[in-house]
This record gives C-alpha cells, structure tokens and sequence, in this order.
C-alpha cells in the first residue's frame, strides 16, 4: 500500500542544493502542467473518479489538490521572500477533498489554475539569488524551512501526485 501512496518514495530534502539542482526542480515546475495535461488528457469522466489506490483519492480530486497545494506553497514563498521567517498556515487537504468543489468541478478548472499558477511562480523562481533560498518560514508540519528545501518539497510533491495518477492509468490499463 505504501508503494502505491508514495510510487516515488517519501520526499528527502538535499541540504545546501546547488544552483544547477535549483535550476533542475525550477524546470519540473515549468514542466509540471504539460506533463499533467499530457497523463489526463484523455481520461474519461468515470477514469477521473477512480480512486490511484484503494482508500485514496480519485484522479479529480488529486488534481484538485495539486492546484490548491500549489497556491498555498505559491503564497509561502512570497511571505519568506518579504516578511521575517514567517508562520506558514497550513489546510486540512483531507477534508478539502471531500468539498463539493472537488467532485463537481471539471478538472479543467484547477488545470488552468496549474498553468497559470506555475507560470508565475516559474517567472519568480527565476529572479531569486541563491541568498534569497536561504530565507525561511516556519511550517506547522514540518517546522522552520529554507526556501530551498521547500522548492524541493514543491517539485517532489507534482512529481509524487502525477506518478499517483499514471501509475493507476498503468494498472488499470488505461
């Protein structure tokens, strides 16, 4: 079951990244939504509310969360870019996906969000100095992070989800 939950393992920091690993996940947040568009591009309605394993959460509602997840890291990096290692909030992702929003919206909706989302945060990333990885926030999850860790975090994490979505596709022979 773990294998299913995590198809790429839990996520393991690199302390003192280089600028070309930086570089490396800036790119899979540049990639991320093409390669999402690509692995759901031609599921069918019951496809989409298919849960990746059993207890888990359908594909919709990954993809849901994915466009959540993404803003509310959006949100923190700003706030360590321009308040002294602020307080992250945090959400209760578990219920969030049990919201109306998202069984009812099509997933068009939090793929547009993606686009645009990480077009943006691409357009940021890019303008950071290696000095401004080293600010911080504090998580209540996972305690004080560098902005390094956390684009780290940033690209497992839409690694780890689209994995979720095509390994499923894989099993279920999709």
């Amino acid at each position: 079951m773990d294998r299913l939950r995590y198809p790429i393992g839990r996520f393991e920091g690199i302390p003192n990244s280089t600028a070309d690993q930086r570089a490396g996940w800036m790119e899979e947040i540049k990639q991320c939504s093409r390669k999402l568009r690509f692995h759901v591009q031609n599921l069918t309605l019951e496809q989409l509310h298919t849960p990746y394993r059993s207890g888990g959460w359908t594909v919709q509602q990954v993809i849901h969360h994915m466009a959540d997840n993404d803003m509310n890291a959006y949100i923190r990096f700003k706030r360590a870019l321009t308040e002294d290692q602020p307080a992250a909030s945090t959400y209760k992702e578990d219920l969030w996906a049990d919201l109306s929003d998202y069984q009812e919206t099509p997933i068009e909706i939090s793929m547009a969000i993606l686009e645009s989302l990480h077009a943006r945060f691409a357009i940021l990333l890019d303008s950071l100095t290696p000095l401004d990885f080293e600010r911080t926030f504090t998580s209540p999850t996972h305690g004080l992070m560098s902005l390094d860790i956390a684009l780290q975090r940033f690209a497992w994490h839409n690694r780890h989800h689209i994995e979720q979505i095509t390994s499923v596709k894989e099993r279920l022979e999709w």
